[in-house]
């Protein structure tokens, strides 16, 4: 059987462009289905801890008229890091990777993003920052993760205007979108569940970085959990990666964000604008206030929030969005 070859959404500047993806063994549980009920729904999300990678196969992408390759890493892991000769136009544009089987090509496409000219980045986390999870009930996060398929997983509310508004924040032509990045600690194995609960909602089409893949069921039981450090190198590459940008972060104080960005905001100093961590619980938390009166302090407008309507509201005043 065919190997299966993944790619995900890469991003550009002038000089390089990045994009990658993984290879899976054929398996025969078919496409992962999100708009299953109840029991089928569990059984497509169970199926996606299930997949086999495949080490140091060939993969090529093509660029220019010429045809780049490498190798998966241990894990189906590939990444193509390719320096420019000549630039890319902006916005999203698509690209092809491939790779054999018995003499066979097996072609995919993806799209990368060079973001259009402008000075506005924006890095949100995924989980109980605009996707409710319960991340901090461990039984309940997974009882939604198993029997709560697309159509009944809930958004924050105010959310997609939010996040509508700062995608097109400081344009005149709103059909060109300011970089858009969504970093989290759930793995690649959601990646699809994620692209389509973000197009179902209208959020901004993004690049997604997430946790290395996971492949059994054991994994499952604790996705999105253990060291957040991936982030913090993530989040560190955007911002080295696009150095002009002035970015917004957007996180909740569930888990680490408030630490993180904390951190963040000490190594940039004069590159975060403004930081935004959703309250979770009932009251909010004294370390998370503490770490965002910090960032507070170092110049960077902050807004600890329990409604989105307070960010948008925050937003507006600022001047981030009108």
């Amino acid at each position: 059987m065919k190997p299966i070859l993944r790619l995900y959404r890469g991003y550009a500047n002038e000089e390089e462009l990045i994009v990658f993806g993984h290879v899976f063994s054929p398996n025969n549980t078919g496409d992962y289905e999100f708009e299953k009920k109840r029991f089928k729904n569990a059984r497509s999300i169970l199926n996606m801890f299930r997949v086999k990678t495949i080490p140091n196969a060939e993969v090529f992408l093509e660029l220019n008229g010429e045809k780049i390759r490498t190798k998966t890493l241990k894990d189906g892991y590939f990444k193509f890091c390719i320096p420019l000769k000549s630039q890319l136009s902006y916005g999203w544009t698509d690209y092809y990777v491939s790779t054999y089987y018995n003499n066979e090509e097996i072609k995919e496409k993806g799209t990368y993003v060079r973001p259009h000219e402008g000075n506005l980045g924006f890095i949100s986390d995924i989980d109980d920052t605009f996707l409710v999870s319960h991340t901090r009930n461990f039984f309940k996060k997974i009882y939604i993760l198993l029997f709560k398929n697309i159509n009944s997983r809930h958004i924050f509310e105010d959310v997609v205007p939010h996040y509508q508004g700062l995608s097109t924040a400081g344009r005149y032509n709103k059909e060109e979108q300011n970089a858009f990045f969504y970093v989290s600690s759930s793995e690649w194995n959601l990646y699809n569940f994620i692209v389509k609960f973000t197009a179902k909602h209208q959020l901004p089409r993004a690049v997604l970085l997430l946790k290395d893949i996971k492949t059994s069921l054991t994994d499952f039981l604790v996705t999105g959990r253990g060291n957040h450090g991936h982030k913090f190198d993530k989040i560190k590459h955007i911002l080295e990666f696009y150095p002009h940008l002035q970015y917004t972060l957007l996180g909740d104080d569930s888990q680490h964000d408030p630490y993180l960005y904390e951190d963040v905001c000490k190594i940039f100093p004069l590159t975060v604008k403004a930081v935004y961590i959703r309250q979770t619980g009932t009251h909010k938390k004294e370390k998370a206030e503490k770490a965002v009166k910090n960032i507070e302090s170092m110049g960077v407008a902050t807004c600890y929030f329990k409604d989105s309507s307070e960010a948008i509201a925050h937003s507006k005043k600022i001047g981030l969005i009108k």
